[in-house]
């Protein structure tokens, strides 16, 4: 049989993640999609030789991490003053400027959960590979799945670009080899997630797949849901308020809020950069906290119209949750480069804190929200 067009396995039953919906999987072709007939919930797509290209493109990410971590990252001069900085040096300039949680945050969803993904994925296939069934695959599993939405290696790579936007006019930048490492890094990294299919990495390793997530009951997952929205909104307030970071020039401390930033590109014209932001860190939390509100709301008041609706919402906020730390990264990079002593300094404000806990809170919101619930008879 031809190679592009071999199938998996015979059909089988699973429970679909999102809807408790029992499902028959049938057989697939290469890059074919089994679908939940309920809620539209992609069960699983079928990839031809999946492991060969996982093990390929971890192993290629693995590479260009060590050489991203090896070289100058980005360079910054201006009135003869020179700083350069490596991405390990980039994180110690937070923890220095008694930003620990910040450089911690930034060190784990860049480099250490990426790594981590990368070598479970490496530990669980290579054996595959030689047909044998490896160690502790179930516990694994769990872990990459449970990693997954913290990895932010893409978003911190547009927050790069966007950084050198906005000091492009203030001096001359330079983008060293670990630049270029990374971003290959990221490529790959994108990959190895796109051909990350769940259900065939639970048949290959030959375990059980797991049935859609349970809660201790309805009500818990529902109070759970409103405690961490109603805390994020809280922090929500302060970092729209606060300045998210302070640019001291010849000693005078200029304060900028997120609006502010965007206000000033702006009006310097990088009108792409000021929507980005704009979008990332005004837009979308809002959004996703209007979602969350409306899906929680819905399913305590045992509403059941428009299912399909607010399993979409519900996706959405999944899908673009990530992306309102771009400011975050922003700041952080900018702290990193701009440290010229007294003529030009960039710190790190409250409101970047306050912002991060926006960010992971909604995020956990979303995790703890039992999508179940919209489809539930109660």
């Amino acid at each position: 049989m031809d190679e592009s067009i071999k199938i998996t396995t015979a059909c089988h039953q699973v429970q679909c993640h999102e809807c408790a919906y029992l499902v028959e999987v049938p057989a697939l072709y290469h890059r074919q999609r089994a679908h939940c007939p309920r809620c539209q919930y992609v069960i699983t797509t079928y990839y031809q030789n999946m492991t060969q290209k996982l093990v390929a493109f971890s192993v290629a990410a693995l590479i260009f991490m060590v050489a991203a971590l090896c070289f100058k990252f980005l360079s910054f001069s201006a009135n003869g003053q020179y700083h350069a900085i490596n991405i390990i040096s980039s994180i110690e300039v937070l923890a220095e400027n008694n930003y620990l949680v910040l450089a911690m945050l930034q060190s784990a969803v860049i480099l250490l959960l990426p790594v981590t993904i990368l070598f479970c994925l490496l530990y669980l296939l290579v054996p595959v590979l030689f047909g044998k069934k490896p160690k502790y695959a179930a516990v694994l599993l769990k872990t990459i799945f449970a990693l997954r939405p913290w990895t932010m290696v893409e978003i911190f790579l547009v927050a790069v670009l966007v950084s050198l936007v906005k000091i492009m006019s203030m001096a001359d930048i330079g983008i060293g080899i670990s630049f270029y490492a990374y971003a290959l890094f990221a490529v790959c990294m994108t990959c190895t997630l796109m051909y990350l299919d769940k259900h065939q990495l639970y048949l290959l390793t030959s375990c059980e797949m797991p049935d859609a997530p349970k809660r201790h009951s309805s009500s818990h997952s529902i109070q759970t849901t409103w405690a961490l929205l109603v805390t994020s909104m809280l922090f929500y307030i302060p970092a729209n308020t606060l300045p998210i970071m302070h640019t001291d020039i010849l000693g005078d401390d200029q304060p900028s809020t997120i609006i502010g930033g965007v206000i000033t590109l702006w009006k310097m014209g990088s009108y792409p950069i000021a929507a980005i932001i704009f979008i990332a860190s005004v837009v979308v939390p809002v959004a996703k906290l209007s979602i969350l509100c409306w899906l929680n709301y819905s399913v305590q008041s045992r509403y059941t119209g428009r299912k399909k609706t607010r399993m979409i919402g519900y996706r959405l906020t999944e899908f673009i949750g990530r992306w309102s730390m771009i400011d975050v990264f922003v700041v952080a990079i900018l702290v990193s480069l701009i440290q010229l002593g007294n003529i030009m300094s960039i710190y790190p404000g409250y409101a970047a804190l306050a912002f991060c806990a926006v960010v992971i809170l909604t995020m956990m919101a979303a995790i703890s929200f039992d999508t179940t619930l919209i489809w539930s008879d109660r």
